[in-house]
């Protein structure tokens, strides 16, 4: 579903990856793990289509994404990929329903139908209390499951988290390791963390592990 094949990038002098291949089958949990600075999150930015690589191919659906014009990159990642940081990257201004709704709209689907998928995945996810919230009314917890759900929105074929947990307490942290098998196996949900957290790293179905810009 998801393939890397010989990736390398460079930041001016310095090689962050030396030739990355990685493929990621459909309905895995597979985390990433690795000292800071192994290449773990600038790897996960190149497959999530936030950056190119300087060599190397990237392959989802077998579509190659490295031709696509930056139009039609961001058109396919709207469509096809969700996403979940450390910190929200909720937009303050809008409430939690808000919020999830917005990749919807803009990739061109129509009002009721977006909002009625958005309120599925925050009752799902705990949340039809808070629908009508903005961010800075929510915990850090509940903002986090807020970000699952507009990473969920258009239904995409995986989801990239880079260290979803790591500005989460311990019992949030938890609950959202939970969380990501529970969407697994209602959705069959595609899912690719890079973490530093040894518990969900040890949940997933595999752990990679990086070390100077390489898998080992």
């Amino acid at each position: 579903m998801l393939q890397g094949k010989n990736i390398h990038k460079r930041f001016g002098a310095v090689e962050v990856l030396k030739g990355v291949d990685i493929k990621v089958e459909k309905g895995e949990v597979v985390a990433i793990v690795g000292p800071s600075g192994s290449g773990k999150s600038t790897l996960l930015h190149i497959l999530g289509t936030l950056d190119r690589p300087d060599v190397g191919l990237v392959l989802m659906n077998e579509v190659n994404l490295n031709v696509l014009t930056s139009a039609k990159l961001a058109a396919f990642r709207n469509k096809h990929i969700g996403f979940v940081f450390q910190f929200h990257h909720l937009l303050p201004e809008f409430s939690a329903l808000e919020n999830v709704c917005i990749p919807g709209w803009i990739g061109g689907r129509k009002k009721k139908e977006v909002e009625e998928r958005a309120r599925e995945l925050l009752s799902i996810l705990g949340l039809s209390h808070r629908l009508e919230n903005k961010p800075g009314a929510m915990s850090g917890g509940e903002q986090q499951r807020v970000a699952v759900a507009r990473a969920l929105i258009n239904k995409p074929d995986i989801v990239f988290a880079d260290e979803p947990t790591g500005n989460l307490d311990s019992a949030n942290a938890r609950e959202l390791h939970k969380l990501f098998f529970e969407l697994k196996d209602k959705f069959n949900q595609t899912f690719l963390i890079v973490t530093h957290n040894e518990e969900l790293a040890a949940l997933s179905d595999r752990v990679l592990h990086m070390k100077d810009g390489k898998i080992i």
